[in-house]
């Protein structure tokens, strides 16, 4: 791959404050083919020429079957356009399918979309769909990215509906973070439509075309960090509304009235979040959002992430309640049971029954003698009760005086519980921007030690840094507890692995651990780490952070090297 670089996109510029995209056509099959129009955002410029709105640049005659580079037999086109064309296709080699981007190697933007695809790869983020190969070879460049096809996308979704506030404030906060991280490399997307984002079967957001989209459309723009944010608020407005923020339709929805203005979300449908409403219009271009609070607007990603982690969290809407069915009486209709008797029917005889054992005068005279019994023991016993108390009071010295509360310690500081504290969600921390396996944490707190979730294999250990400076996930508790221990179970053991606590305030893989408390830290050689501290600390948030790990051998997830796996987090008050 070649240094990482945008100048041949044009999409290092880290300030500016245009919108980004007022109308387009409905999203392909790989979110390349949306034809718009944009304030801020223009073609390149190619020898004079505007390159990227008319379609006449001749495609790479190539049909179904065509292998490239003996490994990508190409299967279905899924666009041509503008010169260049999208295709599914398989990698022989890897036996999985993948998509490939084509364009011949004397096209004006075939080195741009060189440069921005090897930018691209060179980020690793696994909340983009990742760029595999950017290949010139035989008077054709061609670009292979992965192929995702249990992933839904967002185009899709909202033809359904509006999203519920649980499922917006996901979209908002995975996006927005996203590409946060990828600005923070100097990579920008430039095409951040619904059809290029996608939700997978397990409720994570992927974005696809990053950088390469805007190059094979010639598309650039003055200031790169807004009008991202823009298309990160259009997107946010669509769920809450399923309407198009602009005047013209798009992506399979209506836009707004004509004449009528940029108007928030909760103006539109009704019962729609205030709050992500409001957080919708300070994204999109409208000089600060709502006229009720003067909020400032987001101008970036990362101003756009900060707003959406300040928020209150929206917890899922609670699984609907069936009624079981009511029981059905059944009457069975087989011999003689169930019928009317046939004939008169006699009465019952009837029979005296004898009185009630206790109304008796044997009885009435063992209810008085057990009263008795019973008074007098109470009696003795408040007697008994009264003396021992006296003593206790006689005993004492004036001075002496004991704790009320069994949970404060002789120094006045929280003592230890030892109850075990309830894990409420958990997300991987990652602040290089680089994940380990983000879709497995929940494997470390769901009580089975045979299920875990693993980092990566490193070549150098035990410490990783300076190369990386740890992997490490944060949980969330029902609420805000004193923590004064936890217990790791781990997967591999060996020399050695360093594991520590931090307190912070959020499931947010942006904040510095710096700004962390650390609780406890421990180093252990076998697969259990101990953690324990003098004084609890309180906190909602705490964070598991491993900095060194043991050199284990390879197994059927991963090769030899200094890795670490967790299978069960405990933590006590």
């Amino acid at each position: 791959m070649a240094e990482r670089s945008t100048a041949a996109v044009d999409v290092a510029d880290n300030s500016g404050d245009e919108p980004l995209a007022a109308k387009a056509d409905e999203a392909t099959t790989d979110g390349t083919a949306e034809a718009q129009d944009t304030t801020g955002t223009k073609p390149q410029d190619t020898g004079g020429e505007r390159i990227g709105s008319e379609a006449t640049l001749p495609t790479p005659d190539l049909h179904s079957g065509h292998k490239l580079a003996r490994r990508y037999r190409l299967e279905e086109c899924v666009t041509r356009l503008d010169g260049f064309s999208s295709w599914r296709a398989v990698d022989e080699k890897l036996r999985r399918a993948v998509g490939v981007h084509l364009l011949p190697a004397d096209h004006p933007r075939a080195r741009s979309v060189l440069a921005a695809a090897r930018s691209s790869a060179l980020l690793g983020d696994p909340r983009f769909v990742q760029v595999l190969d950017a290949v010139e070879e035989d008077d054709l460049v061609y670009v292979v990215h992965e192929w995702l096809p249990d992933a839904t996308e967002l185009t899709s979704l909202l033809a359904s509906g509006p999203m519920d506030a649980h499922d917006a404030y996901q979209l908002v906060s995975q996006i927005s973070q996203a590409m946060a991280a990828a600005h923070r490399e100097g990579l920008a997307h430039l095409r951040l439509t619904p059809g290029a984002v996608l939700r997978s079967s397990t409720g994570q957001y992927r974005i696809r075309g990053l950088a390469v989209n805007a190059a094979l459309r010639g598309i650039t723009a003055d200031s790169p960090q807004r009008a991202d944010t823009e298309a990160i608020g259009a997107l946010l407005y669509a769920a809450l509304t399923q309407r198009w923020p602009y005047e013209s339709d798009a992506y399979g929805l209506a836009g707004l009235p004509k004449g009528v203005g940029l108007i928030a979300p909760d103006q539109v449908r009704a019962g729609v979040h205030r709050g992500l409403s409001e957080l919708a219009m300070r994204a999109l271009a409208n000089d600060g959002a709502t006229a009720s609070r003067q909020e400032q607007p987001c101008t970036t990603p990362d101003e756009l992430a900060k707003a959406v982690a300040a928020m209150p969290r929206i917890r899922p809407p609670e699984p609907a309640f069936t009624a079981p069915p009511e029981y059905q009486r059944t009457t069975y209709q087989q011999g003689s049971y169930g019928r009317p008797p046939a004939g008169p029917v006699a009465a019952p005889p009837t029979i005296a029954m004898p009185p009630a054992p206790l109304q008796s005068r044997t009885g009435k005279a063992l209810k008085w003698a057990v009263s008795a019994l019973l008074i007098a023991a109470l009696g003795l016993g408040s007697w008994q009760l009264a003396e021992a108390i006296l003593d206790h009071t006689k005993g004492s010295e004036p001075g002496d005086s004991a704790p009320t509360d069994p949970k404060i310690g002789d120094d006045g500081k929280k003592a230890p519980t030892g109850q075990p504290l309830t894990v409420k969600d958990a997300v991987e921390y990652f602040p290089d921007g680089k994940a380990q396996h983000p879709d497995d944490v929940h494997l470390t707190y769901d009580g089975d030690s045979a299920t875990y979730w693993r980092s990566k294999s490193f070549i150098d250990g035990p410490k990783l840094a300076p190369f990386k400076q740890g992997v490490g996930i944060v949980y969330e508790l029902n609420s805000a507890q004193f923590i004064s221990s936890a217990s790791i179970k781990l997967q591999f053991g060996g020399d050695h692995t360093t594991a520590s606590l931090y307190a912070t305030d959020s499931l947010n893989s942006s904040t510095p651990l710096t700004s962390m408390k650390k609780i406890a830290t421990t180093e252990t050689a076998g697969t259990e780490a101990k953690l324990q501290t003098k004084n609890p600390v309180k906190t909602r948030f705490v964070l598991v952070w491993l900095t060194d790990m043991p050199n284990s051998p390879a197994d059927r997830y991963s090769d030899s090297g200094y890795k670490q796996g967790i299978a069960d987090v405990k933590f006590m008050g």
